[in-house]
């Protein structure tokens, strides 16, 4: 499929991985920028909640004693009903489920094709689908909207979220973890960015009415992803084979770290290992427990502290516009998750490049068990910035484990195939997308039918997901070095390779790559920068409610 959108443009050679090879003016500090331009579009994934409610209320007039009895297979074509918020909300979970699938049904074609093709083939889709979803809302197709936001998007996300990352640790051998935490740290900050653009276009095009905006905002929003996507595509570079960092050398053999291997695991052999699996473990633990948090913050904070969050008693009845307040101040929530998701990816990632991806995650499991645990006592004792604090900080250690395990799967398998490894990984996010949510508001809704107190319900489920955390804590500590018997002999290594077209690469590796920084980075990081940091501004803007 992905070899048929692009043909027409393969025969061109703009697409081709050869042809995307750096020349010597090139500077590798080039290539974040463009991974970025991918992940802060496909990062719109976590702003979608601010079409959801607009969506409920595309049509007036409608017969609602009617429409309550309406199958979800009668929501998929109605148009004298409007969808429930719980149909919409699907779509997420489609894109959530197809980005894993897609990761790991085209990772390996992605290693051969480059991330020049991958990308663009990802802003087609992740552009592509946005459109076909808004004419599903102009139409009032459901089963349109599913498949244009949430199947063919999310194909879209699946390959832009792989593409950059065997490219950039190829680029940084020295600094592994800043290389991809600098990509996937867009990821986590891409809602901050698009959910207020999103809220502004709906304003704009509904005349003041979201709902009435919802379509033309999807369909802009989608060709302007697609633009920025396929700029950050074009601007991807390959490193010749053999390039280094000047002034840098691995180190010798002998005196590599146990955890970091300089040998190369195939992908059809590497997801066979117990290596890949207890990394699974990790991945899987660790997002089940954030994600798990994500979903719930609003209605948690809104649960535990109520009233107290505007300076009243736990306990006080509150009015309409009292209610209304709290649901504002937890709301801000929201920006600062947001905020602190994206930051942590580019901090713990770092982090990692000095004490080591095992270490990383021992401290993600270990500090993140103890702030788990911590969350009920703090609100017993009405304690609501310090839960903000510590949710904050549960957090970064959520987009952290994101950043982290690329870094992680190359310094097990080598860099040869861990784009490829990583999206076969990425299947661990598909089902704890689906756990994380299910556990914690099915465990809530059984302690409220049990009769406990709202403030209460939360506390046995974040005893829960501590105890998720040392599970996480023991598949990681069981992690060692790949047996050499699954290593590539050196025949092997040179057939991917060429399956690479490593052998068409025409490029000087001791020049290649050398250029200075100059006015062409200040623009290319620029023009990522100033939209990530007015994200901040206004996450900050929101989240200061809470304070």
């Amino acid at each position: 499929m992905a070899e048929a959108m692009t043909s027409t443009l393969t025969a061109a050679g703009l697409l081709d991985r050869e042809r995307s090879v750096a020349g010597p003016r090139f500077n590798r500090w080039l290539v974040p920028p463009a991974a970025l331009a991918i992940h802060l579009c496909i990062g719109m994934g976590y702003g979608f909640s601010v079409f959801w409610l607009p969506m409920s209320k595309l049509l007036g007039g409608t017969d609602e004693a009617a429409c309550k009895s309406q199958s979800l297979l009668a929501e998929m074509v109605t148009t004298s009903c409007n969808w429930t918020v719980p149909a919409v909300t699907h779509t997420f979970e489609m894109f959530i489920a197809m980005l894993g699938f897609s990761a790991a049904l085209w990772g390996g074609w992605l290693e051969h094709a480059g991330p020049r093709k991958a990308g663009f083939i990802a802003a087609l889709c992740w552009g592509g689908g946005m459109i076909l979803g808004g004419i599903g809302v102009s139409m009032h197709q459901l089963w349109l909207l599913w498949l244009g936001c949430g199947i063919v998007g999310g194909v879209g996300m699946g390959l832009g979220y792989i593409s950059p990352v065997s490219t950039l640790i190829k680029w940084f051998p020295d600094r592994r973890g800043m290389a991809t935490g600098f990509a996937i740290m867009g990821y986590g900050g891409g809602a901050m960015i698009g959910a207020p653009i999103a809220v502004a276009l709906m304003k704009y095009f509904g005349n003041g009415v979201a709902s009435n905006g919802v379509a033309a905002t999807l369909i802009v929003m989608g060709i302007l992803y697609f633009v920025a996507m396929s700029a950050g595509a074009f601007g991807m570079r390959i490193a010749p084979a053999g390039w280094k960092p000047a002034g840098w050398n691995p180190p010798a053999a002998g005196t590599v770290k146990a955890m970091i291997t300089p040998h190369h695991v195939h992908l059809n052999v590497a997801w066979k290992t117990p290596q890949f699996w207890l990394i699974w473990g990790v991945l899987c633990v660790n997002v089940t427990a954030g994600i798990g948090v994500i979903s719930m913050a609003s209605p948690m904070l809104q649960d535990v502290f109520g009233g107290h969050l505007i300076g009243l008693d736990v306990r006080a009845e509150l009015t309409p516009a009292q209610k209304a307040a709290v649901v504002a101040s937890a709301a801000g929530l929201v920006g600062l998750i947001s905020l602190f998701n994206s930051l942590g990816r580019i901090f713990w990632a770092s982090v990692s490049d000095y004490i080591g991806r095992k270490v990383t995650y021992a401290v993600f499991f270990v500090l993140g068990m103890a702030l788990y645990l911590s969350l009920p006592t703090l609100g017993h004792l009405a304690m609501a910035g310090l839960f903000v604090i510590a949710v904050c900080l549960i957090l970064t250690m959520y987009g952290g484990g994101f950043a982290t395990v690329p870094a992680y799967l190359a310094d097990i398998f080598g860099t040869q195939m861990v784009g490829a490894i990583h999206g076969r990984l990425l299947t661990a996010w598909s089902v704890a997308g689906i756990v994380g949510p299910f556990l914690i508001a099915a465990v809530r809704q059984a302690q409220i039918n049990a009769g406990i107190a709202h403030t209460l319900v939360y506390d046995r489920t974040l005893y829960i997901l501590a105890g998720l955390l040392l599970v996480g804590l023991v598949c990681n500590l069981l992690v060692r070095p790949v047996n050499p018997k699954h290593y590539m002999s050196a025949e092997q290594l040179a057939r991917e390779k060429t399956l690479q077209h490593e052998d068409r690469m025409v490029g000087d590796a001791e020049h290649a790559a050398r250029g200075a920084f100059g006015i062409v980075g200040v623009l290319a990081w620029a023009a990522i920068g100033i939209p990530f940091l007015i994200g901040v501004a206004i996450a900050i803007q929101k989240a200061a409610v809470l304070f």
